[in-house]
């Protein structure tokens, strides 16, 4: 494992009876590093994060925070620091705005005294926009505002590593740019980011390093402008 990486695996194999979804992936995500994760669909991209966040069991070895997580359950692989968001945002339709951060809140802290959770988590929804609509039901909410929900809720966990799984999915450009920015903050004050992305603008001004996978394999990784420029990446990922 690379000294610097607040996670990484090794040999990571998953398969799905008789199909390899993912085939020996080595990874390693910096301290405050910021990743771009593209491949085409099917490729393993969410496989490989659901093996990551362990919701998935798989062959090879996940560490983070030099610890050795390969076993350890998905919820406590939240509580450490491991945090992510989903692509299809499904908020508690019956609860406010604060009140769906304050159920994982909740969970990941033991916090059990209702002002000191509500307080917890306007903090939460200050970092992401959305304290003005903290009495406000998810109904109410836009889609770009209903991303910046979905990853509140991530970071109640406190992450020292956050994983957003097409945060921008749908969205316009310059609400695009809003996600962009919340994510640059939030990397800016000190978590790590793993972005997995269709929009290649997106990835390439967020992303300090690109990573792709094609059909379950590692094909490249590296500086974005040259991991774009790559005859297997043009190929095989845009089609070239």
């Amino acid at each position: 494992m690379s000294d610097s990486a607040i996670l990484s695996s090794r040999g990571l194999v998953k398969r799905f009876g008789g199909f390899t979804a993912l085939n020996g992936i080595d990874f390693d995500l910096g301290e405050r590093e910021r990743v771009g994760l593209i491949g085409p669909n099917g490729s393993g991209k969410s496989t490989f994060v659901n093996c990551l966040t362990g919701a998935l069991q798989h062959e090879g070895k996940v560490v983070f925070a030099d610890a050795d997580i390969t076993d350890t359950p998905a919820w406590k692989r939240a509580r450490a620091g491991l945090a992510r968001s989903f692509q299809i945002p499904r908020p508690f339709r019956g609860l406010t705005v604060r009140q769906n951060i304050g159920v994982p809140l909740s969970f990941i802290s033991g916090v059990s005294d209702q002002d000191e959770l509500n307080a917890k988590a306007d903090h939460v929804l200050g970092q992401v926009g959305l304290l003005a609509r903290a009495d406000n039901s998810p109904k109410s909410l836009s889609q770009v505002d209903l991303r910046k929900l979905e990853l509140g809720r991530a970071l109640a966990a406190q992450p020292r590593v956050l994983i957003a799984d097409e945060a921008m999915a749908g969205l316009s450009d310059s609400e695009v740019d809003e996600i962009l920015d919340l994510l640059m903050q939030l990397n800016d004050s000190g978590i790590a980011i793993i972005l997995i992305e269709h929009i290649m603008r997106a990835v390439i001004r967020f992303s300090q390093r690109v990573v792709v996978f094609v059909a379950g394999t590692k094909i490249a990784d590296g500086d974005p402008r040259e991991v774009m420029d790559h005859p297997e990446v043009v190929r095989a990922y845009l089609g070239q």
